[in-house]
């Protein structure tokens, strides 16, 4: 599937692993004006019936690993020119934010593949590419699994959203020459029981960068002073540096960006009955973006002077605004190309 013009209302569906549901939808915009990409792979809330029945949990347990609402957060990005890919399918079936095969052979009744990761930090902790336990350490099944169930979990669900996701991501290179993925979540106020900050208030905000690794220092300082503008608290990387996605799809030094951005749940819902509060309105206000004039390598046709009239007219209306550079790009108008895009 390829990026292309869609009206901002538009959406592309694929694939059908039960009850008719599609495991993702990307919305695009009428034109994409900006190289930035938005995903929201764990906010997901359609739940097999098979998998509910196979779960001695309720469903408001279930949906404790559940990213909730964090896709209406950010649904307004084609609105400003961006695609926005969403998960339909909830992380606790199975986590398109590890890789492919993190299995835990303990959860299964027959014997792993050799080539299976069965020894990562997060099959350790029981949240591995098909989890064992929700996010408070629950565990999910009242028995064990065959492998066939994970192989069709990650046929139907895992690789379709990842393979739309790399399709967007490659699109827009071509496009611009360079690409931003935000990666959006969002966190358990309070550590919990798994956690090494188990039992402590969180931050509003953390943004992971893989430790620098998965996205140029210069943009997480852009993203973290921007949201500090705004008065959320902003750390980097701690209790989440990043999983799979910004690992896989971040270079840091090259010309592909990602970056992870967890929201205290507090902001806006109420975690205990997984309700949107009146927060919410405000916090999907300061996400849906702003204007930044940005200089780069990203050539979109259009002629730096009219970003300066642009830059002009915004400062004599008094309209905030901000500066950003792509680093280390060269392409198009060269240094000095100027153009929108909304963050």
């Amino acid at each position: 599937m390829s990026a292309r013009s869609k009206s901002e209302s538009a959406i592309i569906s694929a694939g059908s692993p039960e009850n008719n549901d599609v495991p993702f939808d990307v919305s695009m915009p009428d034109q994409q004006t900006t190289p930035v990409v938005f995903a929201s792979p764990h906010s997901g809330c359609n739940y097999p019936a098979s998998f509910a029945a196979a779960s001695q949990l309720d469903s408001v347990a279930l949906r404790r690993s559940e990213d909730a609402f964090v896709d209406q957060l950010y649904e307004r990005a084609p609105q400003y020119g961006a695609p926005f890919l969403r998960a339909h399918f909830p992380r606790a079936y199975v986590d398109p934010n590890r890789e492919p095969w993190e299995l835990d052979p303990g959860m299964f009744s027959d014997d792993l593949p050799d080539w299976v990761n069965t020894s990562s930090p997060r099959v350790r902790a029981g949240l591995g590419t098909v989890a064992k336990v929700v996010t408070d350490g629950a565990e999910i099944y009242k028995g064990t699994l065959e492998f066939k169930e994970a192989e069709q979990r990650i046929k139907t669900c895992y690789k379709p959203y990842h393979a739309a996701l790399k399709s967007l991501l490659d699109d827009t290179h071509a496009q611009f020459g360079s690409y931003l993925l935000i990666d959006c979540h969002s966190m358990p106020s309070i550590g919990g029981p798994m956690d090494f900050d188990s039992g402590n208030n969180r931050v509003d905000m953390v943004l992971g960068d893989v430790h620098g690794t998965s996205c140029a220092a210069e943009i997480t300082a852009f993203v973290q002073t921007t949201l500090e503008d705004m008065g959320y608290n902003v750390v980097l990387n701690t209790p989440y540096a990043g999983g799979f996605t910004t690992r896989n799809y971040g270079q840091g030094s090259g010309s592909g960006h990602a970056l992870q951005i967890e929201v205290n749940r507090a902001l806006y819902m109420d975690e205990q009955h997984i309700t949107r509060t009146a927060g919410f309105s405000t916090l999907a206000k300061n996400l849906k973006g702003h204007l930044l004039l940005t200089t780069g390598d990203i050539d979109n046709n259009v002629n730096p002077g009219i970003t300066i009239r642009m830059a002009n007219a915004l400062i004599k209306a008094n309209k905030r605004f901000d500066y950003f550079t792509f680093p280390d790009q060269r392409h198009g108008y060269g240094k000095m190309t100027e153009y929108f895009f909304w963050l």
